[in-house]
């Protein structure tokens, strides 16, 4: 699958999306936060115009879902093997090895009160052509 963003036949714009645990959305979106860490790797870099979902819970195992605001859109550049000297600009409050750091770039915030899905991994939210955030 592309990451980039598609539009179908049918007016419909296809954008990839991230789930991420308040308040670490917002965080991303001002700017405090410039990695993400995540056990996994993505399948190909860079990702761009992933949308940011903030939600409330921690999505643990496969298959589990919520809802959540759309924060940002943003791109990831490049992953890494997560440093103890990065848990500052991760907004962590401990480090462990064997995590991986997520490079974030071209923040766009976005201030949106519509309810979307909230999943694991990269997944795809659809929006009418035209749909504002």
């Amino acid at each position: 699958m592309e990451y980039e963003n598609i539009k179908s036949t049918d007016n419909l714009v296809i954008y990839p999306a991230i789930s991420i645990v308040a308040p670490h959305g917002k965080n991303i979106a001002l700017g405090l936060k410039t990695i993400e860490v995540r056990s996994w790797i993505p399948d190909q870099l860079p990702l761009k115009n992933v949308l940011l979902i903030e939600n409330h819970r921690y999505l643990l195992e496969d298959g589990d879902e919520g809802f959540g605001q759309i924060v940002a859109m943003v791109d990831f550049d490049d992953v890494h093997e997560w440093r103890e000297d990065e848990l500052e600009i991760a907004c962590g409050s401990d480090w462990k090895a064997g995590y991986w750091a997520w490079t974030i770039s071209n923040v766009r915030p976005i201030q949106s009160i519509e309810k979307v899905a909230a999943k694991r991994k990269i997944y795809t939210l659809s929006f009418e052509l035209g749909f504002e955030f």
